[in-house]
């Protein structure tokens, strides 16, 4: 059986140690992903430098490098990020910038190195917006050559206008806790199956679609 780690980026606004709702979900997706026996870490993105960019480094002490490289080793990423004004984090749209330069980054066959990683998102938030974030964070991920699995999103919304964070909600709901057992689930499932049969390269999948425009 394939050896499968996963990446928790979270995507708050507050550098530690201030508390941070979206940590404690993202916490909660590696603690259901340990019982699939995945491994893990957390980084909270603003507590490193990282840079507004396209690039994989934009130097002068960027801090993505060093996350790159960590999300590289992965097999699964999972982004949890709050909502704010009915949207991911400005420091998730960050995060899934700094992931477009990923798209001229190949292997020696030509495939994307994202191809064969699983993404995953948890939002939480006092405000509607969750399906919306979880879309705008799929579609951007699946853009730059991650795989989301079915039921591939954790969530938690309270109600708008009051002052009840994630953090706050204990003990935790349930409706949230088995998106979340069903996320580490599926994810844990697809980076498996990608780790033992890996996208094709471009090549043949050319080739394919080149044999079947052949006249008999």
């Amino acid at each position: 059986m394939a050896t499968i780690r996963a990446l928790v980026l979270n995507c708050t606004l507050k550098r530690s140690p201030a508390p941070s709702s979206s940590e404690v979900l993202g916490r909660e997706v590696l603690d259901a992903l340990a019982e699939q026996d995945v491994g893990g870490e957390l980084i909270r993105v603003v507590d490193h430098d990282v840079r507004f960019g396209v690039s994989t480094d934009e130097g002068d002490g960027d801090g993505w490098p060093a996350i790159r490289a960590k999300l590289l080793d992965a097999q699964i990423l999972v982004i949890a990020t709050p909502i704010w004004l009915g949207q991911p984090s400005a420091v998730t749209k960050m995060v899934l910038e700094r992931l477009d330069a990923e798209l001229p980054e190949t292997d020696d066959e030509g495939r994307l190195l994202t191809y064969g990683k699983v993404a995953g998102v948890a939002v939480v938030g006092n405000e509607d917006g969750a399906h919306h974030s979880i879309a705008e964070v799929q579609q951007a991920l699946n853009e730059v050559g991650f795989t989301c699995p079915a039921a591939g999103a954790t969530y938690w919304v309270g109600e708008a206008l009051h002052t009840v964070d994630y953090i706050d909600a204990r003990p935790k709901p349930d409706t949230t806790d088995r998106t979340t057992r069903a996320l580490a689930l599926n994810s844990a499932h697809l980076a498996r199956l990608l780790a033992e049969q890996p996208y094709p390269p471009p090549q043949a999948r050319s080739a394919a679609v080149g044999s079947s425009r052949e006249t008999p």
